[in-house]
């Protein structure tokens, strides 16, 4: 079996393979509308625009995520026992202690954010603290260590960013379309017409799909790397079996950050279809924890 190190290795290689691979999906996306509308310009403003959003979602994506969640700094004061096990556990990790933050909401849920493990920082809800006991808290807590130390979050940022920079820039060309489609179609013909409209409705469903699966199977390895760091699955098993059994609305949630939670803050944790799936952000929580009932056997 894979160990934690080898699972951040992978994604510090899969984050320069993401990256790749949606600058070119977006410099095609560009190169293909400007020999549809015979304008380079059209290229030229594509490059920019992916080299920004690539700058923004590594240097400043967790500052937007916790400021969309509405969550707020803490000392040790204010959360003493919370404090205690993000510092022990981060100790057990070897990694430096997170920044502590706390969502005002009352259903339980959590996430980490940051590009690397200097810069981390780790949001819990006031519901989870409220609901949960010690052992739940340290195996929440070691998931969402679990994502800091195999880079997961860095991973998770740049997709949200670009899978968005992919949506934009396809609705823009939609749009061009529409109010420019009849001149189009005089001097480029109905079939550039025709592949440029596909590229631009396929392009950003196709990204979002690689994006959830991307997210789904960090859920899945921060759940293994949670239970190897405390040695003890049943905390994490518990703790989401009282969020399956919880129907409280996380009012904050949001469609470009709900990959970042433990556990979807859109849908409940029951079993799905394999097409609804592909558009989940996380595995159904009761996969999640037949999976981490393996581990204890």
């Amino acid at each position: 079996m894979a160990n934690i190190y080898s699972y951040r290795d992978a994604n510090i290689r899969k984050t320069y393979l993401i990256f790749t691979v949606f600058l070119i999906v977006i410099i095609g996306l560009g190169f293909v509308f400007s020999q549809i509308y015979g304008n380079s310009l059209i290229l030229v403003v594509a490059v920019i625009f992916s080299v920004v959003s690539s700058f923004v979602s590594y240097w400043y994506s967790d500052k937007i995520s916790l400021a969309v969640s509405g969550a707020k700094p803490i000392e040790k004061e204010d959360a003493p026992e919370l404090y205690r096990t993000v510092e022990n556990l981060a100790i057990t990790s070897g990694l430096p202690t997170p920044k502590i933050y706390i969502v005002p909401e009352a259903a339980p849920n959590a996430f980490a954010t940051g590009r690397d493990p200097q810069h981390a920082s780790i949001a819990v809800t006031a519901g989870l603290l409220q609901m949960m006991n010690k052992t739940e808290l340290e195996g929440v807590i070691a998931h969402e260590l679990s994502h800091v130390s195999n880079r997961d979050i860095l991973v998770s940022s740049v997709v949200v960013v670009l899978v968005g920079t992919i949506s934009l820039l396809a609705n823009w060309l939609l749009n061009s379309f529409f109010w420019g489609g009849m001149e189009n179609e005089r001097d480029n013909g109905a079939l550039g017409l025709v592949v440029g409209l596909v590229l631009a409705i396929v392009a950003p469903i196709v990204a979002t799909i690689i994006q959830l699966a991307i997210s789904r199977k960090r859920e899945l390895l921060a759940d293994a790397s949670g239970a190897l760091l405390t040695r003890y699955p049943e905390g994490l098993i518990s703790a989401l079996e009282k969020i399956e059994q919880t129907d409280l609305p996380l009012r904050r949630a949001n469609s470009a950050t709900a990959h970042l939670w433990l556990s979807d803050p859109y849908r409940g944790g029951k079993s799905v279809s394999l097409a609804q799936k592909l558009f989940m952000t996380h595995p159904p929580i009761d996969e999640r924890i037949a999976a981490l009932k393996k581990m204890e056997g």
